[in-house]
């Protein structure tokens, strides 16, 4: 849901009970809240958080278990959770208030600031469940962190504390627990004092030899994926997440 604050637009992740886990559903509204905030000329700036006590736990394994999709099947152009390939002129500012695990770390990603409850945690769990984070995760990861940094989250699936994020230098904040968004609404008003073209200006051009070196990855990137996704793995990883249980891998 989107909430208008004077320039600034407050986008709400709200499956609070399923600790935002991404569905079609919540893919088609936050697409659609961006595409709001995009078009409006009156807002300057966006900050994205989660409802309850979680950023966003990633894609829901329960759907993805029973084969269903969590892309918006209107505008699958627009990627995971209708943020990760949706192109937005304007600042984005991710309030992490929980965790941000899996397509939740992905979401971060796909902001350009990023404010973190001192609770919060980042990580991408997916080696665990037979798949990868394909949403971005691998794509953009090692261009905001060193690369072995980078590479040892994606490949142990270790969540990170805010602190040490911020110490990478993946956070730009860490608020007191629960006032992620109060800080994040206070950064926004900064930014939302600058001349819109100037702020648009700004990050398309600093966001410009990140998304050339995205334009082939993405093609290679989706193409691993689908070899991945008729995987025996990628059915047994949902699943034991599923009936809560241990994985049984075969490399097949």
């Amino acid at each position: 849901m989107l909430e208008r604050r004077g320039n600034i637009a407050l986008i709400t992740l709200n499956r609070p009970k399923a600790l935002n886990a991404v569905n079609s559903e919540l893919s088609a509204a936050l697409g659609a809240a961006l595409e709001e905030f995009a078009t409006d000329p009156e807002l300057r700036v966006a900050v994205l958080t989660g409802a309850g006590r979680a950023f966003c736990a990633g894609m829901d394994l329960k759907e993805a278990a029973a084969g269903r999709d969590a892309t918006d099947p209107l505008h699958p152009e627009w990627g995971f959770a209708g943020i990760v390939r949706h192109p937005i002129d304007k600042p984005v500012i991710a309030a992490v208030n929980g965790p941000a695990l899996g397509g939740g770390a992905e979401i971060v990603l796909a902001c350009d600031l990023v404010v973190a409850d001192e609770n919060a945690t980042f990580g991408m769990p997916e080696v665990h469940h037979g798949l990868f984070p394909a949403a971005g995760g691998v794509l953009r990861l090692q261009h905001r962190l060193p690369r072995n940094i980078a590479r040892e989250i994606a490949l142990t699936g270790v969540p990170v504390d805010a602190a040490t994020a911020a110490r990478w230098g993946l956070f730009n904040r860490v608020a007191p627990a629960g006032k992620s968004v109060d800080v994040a609404m206070e950064l926004a008003e900064q930014v939302a004092k600058g001349a819109p073209l100037s702020l648009n200006s700004v990050k398309r051009l600093m966001s410009w030899g990140e998304v050339r070196a995205e334009a082939e990855a993405w093609v290679e990137n989706d193409d691993v994926f689908q070899q991945i996704l008729t995987s025996d793995d990628a059915k047994e990883g949902p699943r034991a997440f599923t009936e809560k249980r241990a994985p049984h891998w075969t490399g097949r």
